[in-house]
């Protein structure tokens, strides 16, 4: 167990007091208008013995719109405003529209309320959606272990790992660990904090050329 305990203070990994780390973690958040960020996406799959590797760039704004970029000429582009979210995928003029708001399924909003957990707005719509399972500080981030309270996340997501920023609390990573194993980490480069971001960025119109998918149903 000695040797164990000094192997851990020699790399530098030291726990924390989760209490004092949120506070911090929601107080910088109050600050925070919008934010963006280019990214690489690594994700590990069971049947690929090479992780997939894409670039890709996030546009956040309070308190729930999002646009993501994956691939460089964008391949898919996720974007949510209001109560509506599109996935948009530009070379297959396909669409998929998701509603966002009190008419869409619960399991659905559970799963879509992960991608906000780098974006809490309080330490209520926090709690309401995670558990804390660990917090620890190693090479100047704090890295938080999360859990869904969602049954249904918890049926698809093993744990949620956020790395943070020690010096100002910004989002350096995003992990989501499957129960099948597989993962799906995003790491953040050229992080602005509150740019001026046109509303129109997160929404889209439909193509009349796409052709528009509702997987939910209406």
């Amino acid at each position: 167990m000695g040797a164990w305990v000094l192997s851990l203070w020699t790399l530098g990994v030291h726990a924390a007091d989760p209490n004092v780390v949120l506070d911090q973690w929601f107080a910088a958040q109050t600050n925070l208008r919008s934010w963006s960020a280019d990214f690489t996406q690594t994700r590990a799959l069971k049947a690929l013995t090479q992780p997939l590797v894409t670039q890709g760039h996030l546009s956040f704004a309070m308190p729930k719109s999002f646009r993501w970029e994956l691939g460089r000429p964008a391949k898919t582009i996720a974007m949510r405003h209001d109560d509506e979210m599109y996935v948009v995928y530009p070379l297959l003029k396909r669409a998929e529209h998701y509603p966002m708001g009190t008419n869409a399924p619960s399991e659905w909003r559970d799963m879509t309320s992960l991608l906000d957990a780098g974006f809490p707005k309080n330490r209520a719509a926090f709690a309401a959606a995670f558990r804390l399972v660990s917090s620890s500080e190693t090479n100047g981030t704090w890295l938080l272990v999360l859990q869904p309270r969602s049954l249904f996340a918890q049926k698809m997501l093993k744990e949620l790992r956020v790395n943070l920023h020690t010096n100002d609390f910004s989002l350096r990573s995003h992990e989501m660990i499957f129960i099948d194993g597989s993962s799906m980490r995003n790491d953040f480069t050229n992080a602005v904090w509150n740019p001026s971001l046109e509303q129109s960025l997160f929404s889209w119109k439909p193509d009349p050329h796409f052709k528009v998918l509702e997987p939910l149903g209406k």
